[in-house]
């Protein structure tokens, strides 16, 4: 079944649903039901159920599927629809914004039930396999999403082409469940949150610290030979920047504002990086020979999340960006774009998500239904997406078109990765910015003395450093790969006699740059072993009688078990090998 045909299944099972909800609780009242991701849902009003009802809900929407045969559409008058909906307030609310938008009102009627609703049905309700959809979970939901107004009660169901896709995805799901980040992060001591802080701020340990140091140190090391260069900016700014920048309209709401008393000016916590970056830029005349110029900069940025939004480190207000951002000439764009993909390979291979199959590049552009919603003129947006298409095909990039999820100030590369269960992440990115470099009025002198424009490239490679952990923690289930483990090695002494010849080996490991703790604690032998295998730490040496005499040591894989007796030369020669 194609995406759009599986889009419409699911949307037309939101519509049953709220019949099945209807002919039980008929005093409830419905309001909107779309597609989404893996299924759909219907919100309520007047309806008090909990997740034991779900099952009678369900039963109900598979009796009335058989009857279900198609969806048939019929334009009303204004006068009609209120009168269909006279006693429901939230209908007469989207027919007043119908109304007001000048677009036509319809209502699309199966078996008995007839709804508000714009299209985008299954032409074939009966055929669906009912066991290949379930409904899930209830939740509350405020109406159109503002806290400010009625919450809801929002019944999730899930949606497949078929009984066994329906089965996979409840399996991957049931995995997911399992190397929850939250969960995994909490027994691996790499963050934690405090009420005192607040929701959505994360606080990170020490051995997460080091995580995310690593992760910084990793990419900055692979781009040092494009030349990158570091650069630092304050937390703060005054919104003017971001009226010029264009972020001001469009994200406004989101944005953490702070009123500077003594300057009686209105401030705002950066949501971004980017407009900062401009004024690095134009600090000083530039010349062509002067570009590209290159930064690059790890810093948190703030955004006023709503709270039901947030989920551990996947979602938070305070959001530590690993962020890039070139200024060059229109000529030296696929240059520099391919430099960024390099670096996203190079990445990505390091982490064994670069995998034939595994991953994607989506080509973001234009919506071009909707051009009202994107910065600057159409010529500089054909020129860019045509830019685009061309080195994703030089590179021979996994890619597909995809309309509608261009940033508004220009088209992008968004590498999509599969992680260990099956589960799609966006991650590094590549956009070209015409718009923002004209907006702050940026230029360069070039060959021929006439003063031009700049070309920014905004590029990530893990992108928000918290998120991208969460990834990393469900994808290896936090049996992290070397690299990116934060003790790499732990020394593990049987007995009070051994110490000593233990902290030799620990010394030898650290003297090498590697990661190596030592446990001379007074827990027996068995502990000392289980907290090494809790905290999933990579290798473990064990250092007893036969060690202490010949001086070859016991060594412990996390993944492959007992790998026998070597020198601590053999180690440190494996480890250093493995590290890079």
């Amino acid at each position: 079944m194609s995406n759009q045909n599986l889009e419409e299944q699911r949307h037309s099972l939101a519509h049953l649903l709220a019949a099945a909800v209807l002919e039980l609780y008929p005093d409830a009242l419905r309001t909107i039901g779309p597609a989404i991701d893996d299924g759909f849902y219907y919100d309520f009003d007047n309806l008090s159920i909990g997740t034991d009802d779900l099952r009678k809900i369900e039963k109900r929407m598979k009796r009335l599927l058989p009857s279900w045969k198609t969806f048939d559409g019929q334009e009303v008058s204004e006068s009609e629809a209120r009168e269909a909906f006279r006693s429901n307030p939230y209908k007469l609310e989207l027919i007043d914004e119908i109304i007001a938008k000048g677009e036509k009102i319809t209502l699309y009627t199966s078996g008995n039930f007839v709804d508000l609703c714009r299209g985008g049905h299954s032409s074939e309700m009966n055929k669906i396999d009912p066991e290949s959809f379930k409904l899930d979970r209830v939740a509350g939901a405020y109406w159109r999403g503002d806290e400010k107004r009625k919450m809801l009660t929002r019944i999730y169901g899930v949606a497949f082409d078929s009984k066994t896709e329906l089965e996979r995805f409840e399996q991957m799901r049931k995995d997911a469940k399992e190397r929850d980040h939250r969960k995994i992060g909490k027994e691996l001591d790499l963050f934690t949150f405090s009420d005192l802080v607040g929701s959505g701020l994360p606080l990170f340990t020490p051995r997460g610290t080091l995580m995310r140091d690593l992760i910084i140190e990793k990419i900055q090391t692979l781009q040092k030979n494009f030349g990158y260069e570091k650069v630092t900016i304050p937390h703060i700014t005054k919104k003017a920047l971001y009226e010029t920048s264009g972020h001001w309209d469009k994200f406004g709401d989101e944005l953490f504002k702070v009123h500077g008393k003594k300057e009686n000016d209105d401030f705002v916590m950066k949501p971004m990086n980017c407009p900062h970056h401009t004024q690095i830029y134009a600090a000083q005349p530039r010349s062509y020979k002067d570009l590209p110029l290159r930064y690059m900069e790890s810093t948190m940025v703030y955004r006023d999340e709503q709270a039901g939004e947030l989920l551990g480190l996947s979602r938070v207000r305070s959001i530590t960006q690993d962020d890039g951002h070139v200024f060059c000439t229109p000529d030296q764009i696929k240059t520099e774009v391919k430099n960024i993909v390099s670096v996203i390979n190079d990445f990505y291979t390091s982490v064994d998500m670069l995998k034939p199959g595994q991953y994607w590049v989506s080509l973001s552009v234009r919506d071009p239904k909707t051009p009202e919603e994107y910065l600057g003129d159409g010529s500089k947006w054909d020129a860019a997406e045509a830019a685009l298409e061309e080195i994703a095909k030089e590179e021979n990039l996994p890619y597909k078109r995809v309309e509608g999820e261009a940033a508004f100030y220009g088209p992008k590369l968004d590498f999509q990765f599969t992680d260990a269960i099956g589960r799609e992440w966006q991650l590094g990115t590549a956009q070209l910015d015409f718009q923002m470099p004209e907006r702050f009025g940026l230029e360069y002198t070039d060959s021929d003395g006439e003063r031009k424009t700049p070309v920014m490239i905004h590029r990530a490679v893990a992108g928000s450093l918290e998120r991208f952990m969460a990834v990393m923690i469900e994808h290896f289930a936090g049996n992290f790969p070397l690299w990116l483990a934060p003790t790499q090695v732990s020394v593990i002494p049987i007995g009070d006699d051994h110490v000593e010849f233990a902290q030799k080996i620990h010394s030898a490991l650290t003297e090498k740059g590697l990661r190596a703790d030592i446990n001379i604690t007074n827990d027996g032998f068995g502990k000392k072993v289980r907290k090494a295998k809790k905290f999933k730490i990579p290798y473990f040496l064990i250092i007893g009688d036969k060690e202490v005499a010949d001086g070859n040591i016991t060594v412990e894989s996390r993944d492959d078990g007992n790998l026998g007796r070597m020198t601590i030369e053999e180690i440190v020669e494996k480890l250093s090998k493995e590290n890079n």
